[in-house]
């Protein structure tokens, strides 16, 4: 398992590898705009969409999408200048300038929880208090399939995991729905695909909403250093209003996000595909409105991060977000 101080390291490791890198100056060319996601995500979409239907270009960015492999990793390409925009967690940004980096939060990627627990059909887990003695399948740590449940089972079941007797089996990618179906474990934390991957292939099914439960926050951020958005705030503006864009073109139609995503995973069904969009907007959450970050999300946000152990200690959102952005982009292109 990966401890915070690991976790610190992992964030930090850009600036380590690149001496001074705080203080070079990011450069652009003809709009040139390298952007990091931690993962390959359904929850993501709002990129996709904008690369796809050539919002990116539109707002006069040549974009570079590539996934870093890790929530802990686009920090570190950022802190590197390798890269000017990363899509992660908003506690490896706290982490991050906790040490001495310098970054901000610039724009809303996915906008509450999109998890479920999915179990077999004959199971009993119902609400978060239900957990009390299960064993939950995982992802290894610090993925969220651990700190969510793990803030949620302190906060609304009013429980310590351990005293609980609830038991993380931390898993490679994939394996958390076998586990249930073979009873290693009662439970498993999972976001689309693999909720509906595992309703088609292992017949289980959502039993537990963590979207539902927690409610609207800021879930994944996309992020930027303090001297990117100083030496370029037009690349920062076109990537807010491209995603602003995008995500107005999903919550009035939600065949593009269907569309889109059968592009950028084209080894899930269609029939996959189809079942997560219903669970996406279902949600009300996961996909946002619009990619301000409001105060309340924010601190809801940390919350959860606090709560499930990716930060030891929160930062406030007038230090950590610039909101200026996001903001315009929704005037302009967004909805309310």
């Amino acid at each position: 398992m990966i401890n915070r101080r690991d976790l610190m390291k992992y964030s930090l490791l850009g600036a380590a590898t690149a001496p001074l890198a705080g203080l070079s100056t990011p450069t652009f060319a003809a709009g040139k705009v390298a952007i990091t996601e931690a993962l390959r995500l359904g929850m993501y979409n709002s990129l996709y969409v904008a690369a796809d239907k050539g919002l990116f270009a539109k707002h006069g960015l040549d974009a570079d999408l590539s996934t870093a492999g890790g929530i802990a990793l686009p920090v570190p390409i950022l802190l590197s200048g390798r890269g000017q925009i990363g899509v992660t967690s908003p506690g490896m940004s706290v982490n991050a300038v906790r040490e001495g980096g310098k970054i901000k939060n610039i724009a809303k990627i996915v906008g509450g929880v999109s998890m479920w627990g999915i179990a077999k059909p004959d199971s009993k887990i119902r609400t978060i208090e239900d957990l009390r003695g299960k064993t939950i399948a995982t992802l290894k740590f610090p993925s969220s399939t651990i700190q969510v449940p793990t803030y949620a089972i302190k906060t609304i079941g009013k429980l310590d995991p351990k005293e609980a007797g609830v038991t993380f089996l931390e898993l490679p990618p994939g394996a958390q729905a076998a586990a249930v179906k073979d009873g290693r474990a009662d439970i498993a934390t999972a976001f689309e695909w693999d909720v509906s991957i595992a309703a088609e292939q292992f017949g289980l099914v959502p039993v537990l909403s963590f979207a539902d439960a927690l409610g609207s926050l800021c879930f994944t951020t996309a992020m930027a250093t303090e001297e990117t958005i100083a030496s370029n705030p037009a690349a920062i503006q076109g990537f807010c209003n491209a995603i602003a864009e995008a995500q107005k073109l999903m919550h009035e139609n939600n065949a593009v996000f269907t569309e889109v995503a059968e592009k950028y995973f084209p080894k899930v069904t269609p029939s996959v595909v189809a079942s997560a969009t219903k669970n996406f907007f279902g949600s009300k959450t996961a996909i946002p409105r619009n990619p301000t970050i409001s105060a309340d999300e924010w601190d809801r946000a940390m919350r959860l991060e606090q709560g499930g152990g990716a930060v030891q200690s929160a930062l406030p959102y007038t230090q950590m977000v610039d909101n200026r952005f996001a903001e315009q982009a929704t005037r302009q292109f967004g909805l309310a």
